[in-house]
């Protein structure tokens, strides 16, 4: 058997991507405007996308919620999964790159279902929740890594069962395994993996994603509402 390395990982996903994801012109826009505008180079990949894209269809999903937009690249291949009367909420604390994936998304022809909010994320879930907001079918979070605890804990209250939750970047290169990781990225993606492991209310497995490193998306399913820390 041949051995896994870097060439032959990069082989793989550059054949996976002819097969299913054929060339897009909105989404190559996407990018080059992105690094026009100096937007850091960690969007998901064109597989990592499809995935995404799938995963939404497959659910029937009609609500998403997405935290973390950066320059909408994600946001486009989770909206084009959504029936016309679908709704995509995305968060971003950033206006600069709140607007660059503005003018994405209404390149995309995605806009008229895409809310792109500015703002703290723990701020904007909190106001949703305050608001009685109907439940996301699919959440999928994909910010500052030190704060995905909270993000989940928030978007749990915006949930209903059934309801999918995703996480980008929660491998971090095998980092996350260490007993006290350095990085607090890593940090922050460990604790958020043994905080969906270890909660009754979710049914979770985290997928390998190989890119230049290892890295990985987290899957959760929303299997009861009851909070078991909540006072009785």
């Amino acid at each position: 058997m041949e051995p896994i390395d870097a060439p032959l990982v990069q082989r793989i996903e550059a054949c996976i991507e002819q097969l299913f994801v054929p060339p897009d012109e909105a989404f190559a826009q996407n990018l080059v405007d992105a690094d026009a505008a100096h937007l850091p180079s960690i969007n998901v990949t064109p597989n990592q996308g499809k995935l995404l894209h799938l995963l939404a269809k497959i659910t029937g999903t009609r609500r998403i919620l997405e935290i973390g937009t950066l320059g909408g690249y994600s946001t486009t291949w989770l909206a084009r999964a959504l029936p016309r009367d679908g709704k995509l909420v995305t968060l971003e604390i950033n206006p600069d790159h709140a607007a660059v994936a503005r003018k994405n998304l209404e390149r995309s022809g995605v806009h008229g279902v895409v809310e792109v909010q500015v703002g703290d994320a723990s701020e904007l879930l909190q106001r949703m929740i305050e608001r009685r907001l109907q439940p996301f079918d699919l959440i999928f979070i994909d910010a500052d890594k030190p704060r995905y605890v909270d993000y989940l804990r928030l978007g749990l209250k915006l949930s209903r069962i059934g309801t999918v939750i995703l996480a980008d970047n929660v491998i971090r290169h095998g980092r996350v395994f260490e007993d006290h990781p350095e990085d607090p990225n890593a940090r922050g993606a460990k604790a958020f993996n043994l905080a969906i492991a270890s909660d009754p209310r979710l049914d979770s497995i985290l997928i390998p994603v190989f890119r230049e490193k290892v890295d990985g998306l987290s899957l959760s399913v929303v299997q009861s509402l009851n909070d078991p820390s909540a006072p009785m």
